[in-house]
């Protein structure tokens, strides 16, 4: 087990509490990170939360593929009090099958395992942040939605709209394909762009996160609390 950076805090004696700092239990990853003090995470590995709130889904590192925000973003989502889990995609580079082939290279196929996707569909929402290429972060984003059935949020630095997803069959809080053209189970509920990869996230865009996340999460629970009444009822 280890504990988040940012939350590294004694654990309270009696008669002594916390003011404004909790501490979070992370489970450690399957294997060591990468780079200088083990900081960057290899493929195909989960920092599990104590609680499966958020789960943030990075792309696979590599020379063009820089997963600093996300972690970066983990930190910050933390460090506001949001239990978040970071899953590094085992074959996160590349674009799926679904791609149009008029565009496709010969480079790696994106695609996600069953070990991934039972990872995913155990959170309330996910994050995802998966390039900067628009048409790329929309066909990832289907791929995964179209198995998993979780509300989500896409961070990427390109800008772009719901419509965008929507156009391609993805379902959108805002924007519905027609129920012939909807291609996935899950939902993309909010998009936050600017967050440029491989450089620092700004305060100002990992405070929209944390609002972004913090609305969801609380509508979410909401809806379940209601639920759970409902059915204790019957």
């Amino acid at each position: 087990m280890e504990l988040s950076a940012v939350d590294l805090y004694p654990f309270p004696r009696e008669g002594r509490s916390m003011i404004g700092r909790a501490t979070q239990v992370v489970d450690c990853r399957e294997s060591m990170g990468l780079a200088k003090g083990g900081g960057l995470a290899q493929r195909g590995t989960l920092s599990e939360a104590t609680r499966p709130d958020v789960i943030a889904i990075a792309m696979s590192p590599g020379r063009r593929h820089i997963t600093k925000p996300v972690c970066e973003i983990t930190y910050g989502l933390r460090r506001e009090g949001i239990q978040t889990s970071v899953l590094v995609l085992e074959a996160g580079t590349g674009v799926p099958e679904s791609f149009p082939q008029a565009s496709r290279g010969y480079g790696p196929t994106f695609g996600l395992n069953e070990r991934e996707l039972e990872q995913i569909a155990r959170h309330k929402i996910a994050v995802l942040h998966l390039g900067n290429v628009r048409s790329h972060v929309i066909f990832k984003t289907k791929e995964i939605l179209a198995q998993v059935d979780i509300p989500t949020v896409v961070v990427a630095q390109c800008p772009m709209d719901f419509e965008d997803f929507a156009r391609e069959g993805i379902k959108t809080r805002q924007v519905k394909p027609s129920r012939q053209k909807t291609e996935t189970k899950g939902e993309v509920v909010d998009i936050v762009t600017g967050v440029t990869r491989g450089a620092t996230c700004t305060r100002v865009k990992l405070n929209t996160l944390a609002k972004v996340l913090n609305r969801h999460l609380a509508e979410i629970n909401e809806r379940e609390a209601k639920e759970a009444l409902k059915a204790k009822k019957k």
